[in-house]
């Protein structure tokens, strides 16, 4: 095969390839974005405040990863993560004596008349609902924060192939037109007379 063949499709490949990189680098940037912007919208919108640094609330080593946002509005996936699984999460341990919705309730329906019991079952199970949906929020938070750097990869990518392509248009203009890729070599084989 001709250099200059192989030189022109390698370069052309290598920017198909770059512009199918900007594309996917382009939705993964406006994924990001949408979903860190309703993340923020949906959090900002519940108007929940980390107690302060100081408070009693957060006083004591299972809330130590409160304090980090002490008095903030939360708008992040991270701080959602925070509340659900060291303040609601604690407090439901400490509700529930460290039984579940589901284990409570299920003694619930075993004892209708006791009403101390249901009303144990509805606090965990508001409690457990909300802390669902704080992890829910962390998780489309996460894959936003994911799409980010896929993004980033995406564009670094381009970036590489846009300038091997143009070092390959650049070689395919100083290549002389009958040069090859491997040389041909003549190899002479001589017969053994016996």
């Amino acid at each position: 095969m001709r250099r200059r063949t192989f030189d022109a499709l390698a370069a052309t490949a290598g920017l198909v390839i770059a512009g199918l990189l900007l594309v996917a680098g382009g939705l993964l940037t406006w994924g990001h974005n949408f979903v860190t912007s309703e993340v923020h919208t949906q959090l900002a919108a519940q108007k929940i405040v980390f107690p302060p640094a100081d408070s009693p609330a957060v006083a004591g080593a299972q809330f130590a990863p409160m304090r980090q946002y002490g008095g903030q509005l939360m708008t992040t996936g991270a701080q959602a993560q925070v509340y659900a699984d060291h303040f609601i999460a604690v407090h439901l341990s400490e509700i529930g004596g460290g039984q579940t919705y589901a284990q409570l309730s299920a003694r619930a329906l075993a004892q209708p008349k006791n009403a101390a019991l249901a009303a144990q079952v509805q606090t965990m199970f508001r409690g457990e609902t909300l802390r669902g949906l704080l992890l829910n929020a962390y998780a489309f938070w996460t894959i936003g924060q994911i799409m980010l750097w896929a993004a980033i990869a995406a564009f670094t990518g381009a970036g590489l192939l846009l300038l091997l392509a143009l070092f390959g248009f650049i070689h395919l203009r100083r290549t002389a037109p009958e040069a090859e890729i491997f040389p041909r070599t003549a190899t002479r084989v001589e017969a053994i007379s016996s």
